[in-house]
């Protein structure tokens, strides 16, 4: 389990968080939403300690400042949204670097299979051989997703992923396929936060939700607690409306205003 309480952060007198609790269960896909600004990929920084902060964080019922190095290096991954565009090495050397902290010198062949495994797992096996250069933005999103997937993979018991944005530049499909992939990682019995904007994509996958505004905590619990029309139209300050989804019975939420029927019967007569 990972347990947030009373998570706050400051720079230069501004407060970026205030007073942030929740907690992620091992099984759990938990996702972080909000305008932009509201301090989501902050609190993502702040567990993975890139960011000072007052509170606590305890992962494993241990405070994650009490962590060995290498134990969360193995038991705890991030995928950022920027990355470095530039790395002339081929896929599978890149997807390689999430297996860093498993080995000395050379990878063994667990390593080398995992590698593979990660790549059929974001559908980039037939890119293994492709200098990274070459790919197109979407393309270097998943090579960075099998990374992400390649360190996490080990025998250690209620591992926690971190994903900031990591449907960028993805398509549908892709989109789709990513987050099935971390579904499955979940229901090991691990853990997963993501940060997202797409609020059907949200309603769809996460067990539970976290909406923040202002650095602030706005709603904290389930799609059908936390995605209501009135939340979502004050939030965003656009209208909406929330229904139910026709296949998968979670919320729907439909932006725009209603046009009368006065209006649509002049539009198609």
């Amino acid at each position: 389990m990972l347990e947030v309480h009373q998570l706050n952060i400051s720079i230069k007198n501004r407060k970026l968080l205030q007073d942030i609790n929740f907690s992620i269960k091992a099984g759990e896909l938990f996702v972080i939403i909000g305008p932009n600004g509201a301090g989501k990929s902050t609190l993502l920084k702040a567990l993975t300690e890139e960011i000072n902060y007052s509170g606590e964080i305890h992962f494993q019922q241990k405070s994650i400042k009490n962590w060995a190095t290498g134990n969360l290096a193995k038991t705890r991954a991030k995928f950022s949204q920027h990355h470095q565009q530039d790395i002339p090495l081929r896929v599978s050397e890149v997807v390689m670097m999430g297996r860093y902290p498993y080995f000395a010198s050379r990878p063994g062949i667990y390593d080398l299979k995992v590698v593979s495994e990660s790549l059929e797992l974001t559908e980039m096996s037939h890119f293994k051989d492709r200098l990274y250069n070459q790919l197109s933005g979407g393309e270097k999103q998943r090579v960075h997703l099998s990374r992400v997937f390649a360190q996490l993979n080990n025998e250690f018991q209620e591992k926690l992923l971190l994903l900031d944005e990591p449907l960028n530049n993805l398509d549908i499909y892709y989109q789709h396929k990513v987050l099935e992939a971390v579904q499955g990682f979940v229901k090991k019995g691990n853990m997963a936060a993501i940060v997202m904007h797409d609020l059907n994509l949200a309603a769809q996958f996460a067990d539970r939700i976290l909406l923040l505004k202002d650095g602030k905590t706005l709603k904290y619990g389930t799609p059908h607690q936390v995605l209501t029309s009135q939340t979502i139209c004050n939030v965003y300050d656009f209208p909406c409306k929330v229904m139910s989804h026709p296949l998968a019975q979670t919320p729907m939420i439909v932006f725009g205003e209603e046009k009368s029927t006065s209006i649509i019967q002049n539009i198609n007569p």
